[in-house]
């Protein structure tokens, strides 16, 4: 085998080895667009779960408020029947203590 012969015989070795090695790499290539893609529809189902999210803490923050104001309302309720009751409570307290001086003249 001449020289010629053993340059070819080199050269058709790296021609193999050079196509296998670009098959590879283009295995390698679909295979990453293919989880490129996966990647993207996965986003995609990211994207739509947190609109879901939002609009169900748009739903929750709606119920919140309605609860914070029922609330107000009712304590405001609260407070307005205890201070009833006090000013009803210092009225009977004055009307026993009338009621205890008179009481208090009679018995000396």
């Amino acid at each position: 085998m001449d020289n010629g012969e053993k340059i070819l015989s080199l050269l058709e070795k790296m021609y193999i080895d050079l196509n296998k090695r670009l098959l590879n790499l283009e295995t390698g290539f679909t295979e990453f667009k293919a989880d490129l893609g996966n990647v993207k529809d996965n986003l995609g189902n990211v994207k739509d779960n947190l609109g879901n999210v939002k609009t169900e803490m748009d739903s929750i923050k709606a119920i919140v408020i309605k609860i914070e104001h029922d609330h107000g309302q009712k304590l405001g309720a609260l407070f307005d029947g205890q201070k009833l009751i006090f000013d009803k409570l210092d009225r009977v307290e004055a009307q026993v203590s009338k009621h205890e001086e008179i009481i208090f003249r009679r018995t000396r």
